[in-house]
């Protein structure tokens, strides 16, 4: 598994490069070469634009089936769950929180096995092959491919593992002195408009603040609309109703993965 990297961000950033320094920024990998000007950058959303389904649904479902949440708090995630659907107002942490109750106390590294196995198990067969195909086109041209989720860190440095995705920025959960998980998100969730903003700090840190280009994005929930208008193409996939709106408002492509 990739090796866990903190940045002192509110989110979680890592690359597909391996480092001895814990505490080595991103930019590990080395600043782009001047004479290369800015970077190019595609954005991929992962739940829903990456993968076919919501990880961490399916996270929930698994763990379920194995009795590791308990009645009332899948009672409480589906009522999340369902006032999500409708649109309403709700806590990306408070949720993170209830499912990582059934980790909490447990060491931080036989945690990231467990949500491995998940990954291998229930998530790369439903990775989009076109999504596949379209990162590894771009990385081809000299793009650099990342990816912005809401979705816990280790699925997503399992992902990198197997395709070219070169820098991430994820959800974090907090890791207590013990090395042992707790329930909170460590910083915040990255979702909705706090994915452009993830993915700023990110490439700022990577390739300076006036390095790099945002030329691709691709999502499939109207959270994502703040991502996708950052982009000089934004690319709807398999959108949502509201997304398909303004995807046909804005111009954007709309791909049926």
């Amino acid at each position: 598994m990739a090796e866990r990297r903190g940045l002192g961000m509110p989110f979680a950033v890592s690359d597909s490069i391996d480092s001895t320094s814990p505490e080595a920024a991103v930019a590990a990998a080395g600043d782009p070469p001047a004479d290369r000007g800015r970077q190019q950058v595609a954005v991929f959303d992962f739940d829903g634009t990456s993968m076919n389904g919501n990880s961490p649904v399916i996270l929930v479902r698994y763990m379920t089936l194995r009795g590791m949440l308990r009645p009332s708090v899948v009672l409480r995630i589906g009522l999340w769950a369902t006032a999500y659907k409708l649109r309403l107002p709700q806590s990306e942490s408070w949720v993170r929180g209830l499912v990582f109750s059934a980790f909490e106390g447990k060491p931080a590294d036989e945690v990231d096995r467990f949500l491995t196995e998940f990954y291998d198990r229930k998530i790369e067969r439903r990775f989009r092959p076109a999504a596949d195909a379209e990162m590894r086109r771009l990385s081809s041209e000299g793009v650099d491919v990342v990816v912005v989720s809401a979705t816990f860190e280790p699925i997503i440095l399992r992902a990198m593992e197997s395709h070219p995705i070169k820098y991430q920025a994820s959800t974090r959960m907090k890791i207590a002195e013990d090395g042992t998980y707790t329930r909170e998100v460590d910083g915040e969730c990255v979702e909705g408009e706090a994915k452009l903003t993830a993915l700023n700090e990110l490439c700022d840190r990577v390739y300076g603040k006036d390095g790099w280009e945002l030329l691709h994005a691709f999502g499939d929930h109207h959270s994502d609309r703040a991502l996708l208008r950052a982009a000089k193409h934004a690319h709807a996939v398999t959108p949502d109703r509201p997304l398909r709106r303004t995807a046909r408002a804005e111009d954007w492509s709309n791909l049926d993965w």
